[in-house]
């Protein structure tokens, strides 16, 4: 069993900057999830998607890739592969779109776990991007969870309204 410590200053290892060894750390209830390095086409996808993101974002909202955290609890410590969230929102408070990009090594922790842990969080938007199938699922919180809105195939182009418009085609974003 490997134990973890805080850090020099105090900070439990979710709390510290990203490791730079190409591997994910998050925190559920406790336990420690490690997720190897993913794919070219994988991190093809994140970045592409950010980009779109970043250019259809208003001013108020912020587009992050990896760099920040949803901390729901003490004992949980999410870090999505893209999240959008109101600047200066502490990362206790749920962002306003999460969205995973789906690899053979994720995505039973993304489509089932992860899924559960943002629903009962209240993240009102999640988006699973495949770039494998070229598929978006684009699942919104409603007052009894997540409901599919969409799936949107390949070359299909989706028109989102939350958290903003953009128009999201997942040939361009995996492609």
């Amino acid at each position: 069993m490997t134990t973890l410590e805080a850090s020099h200053d105090g900070r439990p290892p979710a709390a510290r900057p990203p490791a730079r060894d190409g591997r994910r750390y998050e925190v559920v209830d406790g336990r420690l999830l490690i997720t190897g390095a993913q794919p070219p086409a994988h991190h093809a996808a994140v970045i592409a998607l950010m980009v779109l993101l970043k250019q259809a974002c208003p001013p108020d909202l912020l587009v992050s890739v990896g760099s920040l955290v949803f901390r729901p609890t003490p004992h949980t410590t999410l870090r999505p592969d893209l999240l959008v969230c109101p600047r200066d929102t502490p990362a206790t408070q749920p962002p306003v779109l999460v969205v995973e990009v789906l690899s053979p090594s994720t995505r039973t922790t993304d489509v089932v776990l992860k899924r559960a842990l943002y629903e009962t969080h209240q993240v009102p938007s999640y988006w699973l991007l495949d770039p494998t199938t070229q598929e978006l699922t684009i699942l919104e919180l409603t007052p009894t969870g997540y409901t599919c809105t969409a799936v949107v195939q390949a070359e299909e182009t989706f028109h989102a309204t939350h958290p903003f418009h953009v128009a999201l085609t997942p040939a361009t974003l995996t492609g």
